[in-house]
């Protein structure tokens, strides 16, 4: 049988024999050409331990989450506390829980002023698709079913579903799937590195983002466009932080036409750029926020999506011509889920994470500007809280980037790794993102930058025995 432990597989080997593993190639795994599974055993801090006693430094808090760091105690007894009490009980109809309640209240009471109710979920997806349906419901009850069309930005990453997917611009999540679907538009990503001209100033580049939003708007007809989406600083697509003055452009654009902005804060929210909400810190004053993630720190899955007064009036307004709301879903509102955010944001509270992420993530960016910034493999340093990306590239002085054949960005992910540093290369170029849990520590913060310098070098002497840096 299967399942009968006398078979005496590996771990590994049952991983390679039954898992479906997430953004993998395949065929590859399946065959032994990636090598064996990385199996995570144990985790404390920013540290990770595999299966075979190897320690790591966790300098990505495992996808973007992870803000007070693994092993938390006091998140564990929540869990079993609740679970013991009331494990789950559904949330439609008007059913609710103590921890979810309390929880809706505390996250309303830390969002951008006029943020009114919660609509709750399970991940960042699921959130993104709620919100598609809510701007179409909202524009239907107005009377303007028309005004379907929602515009994201190249690079932009909004989930794998297949709505969120469509409005993620990266063609590595559409080719394949034949996305996007639906009514789905994109624009320039505020990418300020790569901008045509190189003597625009921020604030002019920022004007050029915004006009070419307004003008997509206009040859698509405003009164078909419904709704914009974007994250305060872009991770996936190269931790892109916006150009002074680019989000109260994109606003206002938005308000001249009626179009919705959403905020997609699943990364940036609770305390990643040093405050509480990205959107506070850039003006972004959105109709709707999207938040995952860090509401848990990874420790089970919620998310949800925040709506603000204005929208919330129209929904109800829409409730009494068109009856309930049908949408949800089977683990909306989970009673352990909430009990898990209130004690991870104790923590973040207590501990003053959110002021760390501040001054531990300036020094963050600092250190790696000095350590890296003049490199000849590196073209840019930037980052906001204690988000940071270096870009790489062939030739410094012309911008020139590397072949993507040569996969420069994964080799020193690998090379950082063999250091024992996970940091992730970033799918939209060759770039290495650092997004640590929010518990680092300028003492770690050198260690993590200590080990990236060595893995940059390494990969930089590769290449140049390889012939491969002929531009520096």
């Amino acid at each position: 049988m299967p399942n009968d432990p006398s078979h005496n597989l590996t771990l590994e080997e049952m991983d390679r024999q039954g898992m479906f593993h997430p953004n993998t190639d395949l065929a590859a795994f399946a065959h032994g050409e990636l090598g064996d599974p990385h199996i995570i055993e144990s985790a404390s801090g920013i540290r990770l331990r595999d299966q075979r006693g190897r320690e790591l430094i966790d300098a990505f808090a495992s996808l973007w989450c992870v803000n007070v760091g693994y092993g938390r105690r006091e998140i564990a007894d929540a869990m079993h506390a609740q679970t013991l009490a009331m494990a789950y009980y559904h949330t439609h109809a008007a059913h609710s829980n103590e921890p979810i309640i309390r929880l809706t209240d505390r996250v309303l009471r830390m969002a951008p002023e006029g943020m009114s109710k919660i609509f709750w979920g399970v991940q960042g997806s699921d959130a993104t698709e709620t919100e598609v349906k809510i701007v179409w419901y909202y524009h239907r009850v107005l009377g303007r079913p028309q005004k379907r069309k929602i515009i994201a930005r190249h690079r932009a990453y909004h989930g794998l579903t297949v709505m969120a997917g469509s409005l993620s611009g990266l063609p590595a999540f559409h080719d394949t799937f034949g996305l996007p679907i639906g009514p789905v538009l994109h624009t320039v990503a505020p990418y300020f590195y790569w901008r045509d001209d190189p003597d625009m100033s921020e604030r002019e580049y920022a004007a050029d983002c915004a006009a070419r939003l307004d003008a997509l708007i206009e040859a698509e007809g405003p009164d078909t466009v419904a709704a914009f989406i974007g994250e305060p600083v872009m991770g996936v697509g190269g931790i892109l932080v916006p150009p002074d003055g680019y989000w109260p452009a994109i606003r206002e654009v938005c308000d001249r036409h009626d179009v919705l902005l959403v905020a997609d804060e699943v990364v940036t929210g609770f305390g990643r750029l040093g405050v509480d909400f990205g959107s506070d810190l850039y003006g972004i004053r959105p109709d709707l926020i999207t938040i995952a993630k860090g509401i848990t720190s990874g420790y089970f899955p919620l998310a949800g999506s925040i709506v603000n007064d204005k929208v919330w009036a129209v929904l109800e307004e829409g409730s009494r011509k068109l009856g309930p709301f049908s949408h949800g879903y089977t683990y909306a509102g989970h009673a352990v889920g909430a009990a898990v955010a209130m004690a991870n944001l104790d923590i973040i509270e207590r501990e003053g994470l959110v002021e760390n992420a501040r001054t531990t993530g300036a020094y963050l960016n600092r250190r790696l500007a000095e350590a890296l910034g003049d490199h000849p493999l590196v073209g840019e340093v930037r980052g906001a809280g204690l988000l940071a990306c270096v870009e790489l590239v062939a030739d410094r002085a012309r911008r020139i980037g590397f072949d993507p054949a040569l996969g420069v960005g994964r080799r020193v992910a690998a090379a950082c790794r063999e250091r024992g540093l996970i940091v992730r290369p970033l799918p939209a170029g060759d770039m290495i993102g650092f997004s640590p849990p929010l518990v680092i520590t300028p003492e770690e913060v050198d260690e993590v930058v200590s080990r990236a310098r060595a893995a940059v070098d390494d990969v930089a002497g590769a290449l140049a025995r390889e012939g491969l840096l002929k531009h520096t």
